[in-house]
């Protein structure tokens, strides 16, 4: 797909999508001999994504590139935990991973909350309407 149809997928700015990628959000796609940029359904999805925790769950992008890395160095270490490094820099760095998943989990639950207490407000509100129309009637 070209970057015309993916930004119409997504509903983000073709510019939002080539500066995502700048930043390391989503990997760079494959480009055509013209050098134009094709989508798969696979980059469409990771954009979605994106857009999914920006939009939806109130991601900053900054925080959506900590999570990035966290989840690169979970990916890694997978891969060198069968290598021959010490077992003191393996725990250390479990540490320091789990430390910061441990901070996005608190970070979302912030988030759900702060949500929560909207959701709240607007029915207790939405209910006070339904009362007043059915007090006028």
């Amino acid at each position: 797909m070209k970057i015309d149809e993916v930004a119409k997928l997504t509903g983000i700015t073709k510019r939002a999508i080539r500066y995502y990628e700048e930043i390391g959000l989503t990997a760079p796609p494959d480009r055509s001999d013209g050098q134009m940029r094709r989508y798969t359904e696979q980059d469409v999805k990771q954009l979605q994504r994106v857009v999914d925790a920006k939009e939806v769950l109130g991601f900053s992008l900054q925080e959506l590139q900590h999570f990035l890395t966290l989840k690169e160095r979970i990916l890694e270490h997978k891969e060198q935990y069968t290598s021959s490094s010490s077992e003191v820099l393996k725990k250390q760095e479990l540490n320091e991973i789990e430390q910061g998943l441990t901070e996005q989990q608190q970070m979302l639950q912030e988030k759900m909350e702060k949500m929560k207490r909207f959701q709240d407000e607007i029915a207790d509100l939405l209910s006070k309407v339904q009362r007043l129309k059915t007090d006028k009637t």
